[in-house]
């Protein structure tokens, strides 16, 4: 009888499965190092379920909080907050391998798949070349947003404390976490909104947020062929078209919703930059300048589909991701023209690609409806909205919260766990995880009709 050590049987995991595994482990380490007294400014032990919620938002760079981040946690706390959100990031697999490169290891032909399933990689085939170029240029890139946020916060808040700030923000906003440090400075739960007419930080912070939300590929990409835009992949250039029509206008629908509600007596450049902002960060960042709870019930609703968007493919970013709402447009226009092809800028797409995207889609909505039924049925005393922004905040790892977070039962805080987790995995890869692996089916059935429509 031939048996399998518990080595040969991890050695079988899919890649999928290893990534949901580094998540799950550095969500948990995490939890227990906040449960510390050491990790509390008042030198208690936090409650494991604040901990692991904390932890969970964490790592998923989600942003959402049930204690305020400046003033609950000590510095001890931010820094393992900041870790894991540099860690969540740039992807648990990614940083192992990293860490091998420096330590002068060989990436052998399984971490290089494990890689290429992290980093989202097109190809096997100059990964680890990849994994350098986002590592490296993760941090020249979050050294630039705190050298440049550090010109706002040292003269505000003296050199050591200012840099520090300058940092935690520049890496948040970067990773798309939303975590801010402003408790202490225009009280708890209020983001950026003390900032909204300062064009240094909401720029700044804005340009991290979708430099970060571009993806590595796009980045290796954009620095292989030196911006030529004949040259790009054809990802590249859908994301880089995605990303400014998804910037521009956003901001133009909020700037004409908001006028008279939330943006109603601000100046012409503060209304600006506000709409810009809202535009950027619904998109996965969490941060706000304006209050979501302000927001007109059209801003609202706005920020929900921005949410289901999200960033892009292979990004620090979460959501359904741009290209795959793209596909799922073109698939509808293709239907509606009877073309039985899908084709974008002189090629055509994938008939795989076609049916991931419907599937994404499916299952970020499905599970989104789901979750808003169990929290209204556990709560009902909540205002749907509020519940609705919360569900597509915590599956779409975007942060932004009317402020129910904190209303929330321990039954309604684990409904949010599950899928802040499952949306820094991927809906789909979450339920491919727990449908084991593909089999080939023993029979092909015979075709039939079934109306639609």
């Amino acid at each position: 009888m031939q048996t399998h050590s518990p080595k040969a049987h991890r050695s079988h995991l899919s890649p999928s499965a290893m990534i949901a595994l580094g998540f799950l482990l550095i969500i948990l380490i995490v939890a227990l190092l906040l449960m510390l007294p050491v990790s509390s400014a008042a030198g208690a032990w936090t409650d494991p379920l604040s901990a692991l919620f904390t932890a969970t938002s964490a790592v998923c760079v989600t942003g959402l909080i049930v204690v305020d981040t400046a003033t609950h946690w000590s510095l001890f706390g931010r820094i393992v907050l900041l870790l894991a959100i540099q860690i969540g990031g740039l992807g648990v697999m990614t940083v192992l391998g990293f860490a091998s490169m420096l330590l002068g290891r060989r990436i052998g032909l399984r971490q290089r798949t494990l890689l290429q399933e992290s980093i989202a990689s097109m190809q096997i085939g100059g990964v680890v070349r990849l994994l350098r170029r986002a590592v490296i240029g993760t941090l020249l890139i979050e050294g630039l947003g705190a050298l440049l946020l550090s010109l706002r916060f040292v003269p505000m808040l003296g050199a050591v404390r200012g840099i520090g700030y300058a940092v935690f923000h520049a890496v948040s906003a970067f990773c798309n976490a939303g975590f801010d440090l402003m408790g202490s400075i225009s009280g708890p739960f209020t983001s950026l909104e003390s900032f909204r007419a300062d064009p240094l930080v909401n720029l700044t912070v804005m340009a991290l947020i979708l430099i970060g939300g571009l993806g590595f590929v796009v980045w290796d990409d954009l620095a292989e062929h030196r911006f030529h835009y004949r040259k790009l992949r054809l990802h590249t250039r859908v994301v880089l078209i995605m990303t400014a029509l998804l910037t521009l206008v956003p901001a133009a629908l909020f700037l004409l919703f908001e006028r008279s509600g939330s943006m109603a007596g601000m100046g012409a450049v503060e209304r600006i930059l506000a709409s810009l902002f809202s535009a950027v960060t619904p998109r996965t960042a969490g941060f706000d300048t304006i209050p979501t709870g302000d927001l007109s019930p059209a801003g609202s609703m706005l920020t929900l589909l921005l949410m289901l968007i999200g960033g892009n493919p292979g990004s620090t970013a979460g959501g359904a991701k741009t290209t795959t709402l793209l596909l799922v447009l073109l698939l509808t226009a293709a239907v509606l023209r009877r073309r039985e092809d899908v084709n974008l800028m002189g090629r055509r797409m994938e008939q795989s690609a076609v049916r991931r995207a419907c599937a994404i889609v499916t299952l970020y909505l499905s599970l989104c409806f789901i979750s808003v039924l169990a929290i209204c049925a556990m709560q009902p005393e909540l205002p749907l909205r509020d519940v609705l922004l919360e569900v597509f905040s915590a599956i779409n790892t975007v942060g932004m919260s009317t402020g129910v977070t904190r209303q929330l039962t321990a039954p309604s805080l684990l409904v949010l766990i599950a899928l802040m987790y499952i949306g820094r995995l991927g809906s789909l890869t979450f339920v491919l995880l727990l449908a084991g692996s593909p089999h080939a089916a023993p029979v092909q059935y015979p075709t039939d009709k079934l109306l639609v429509g």
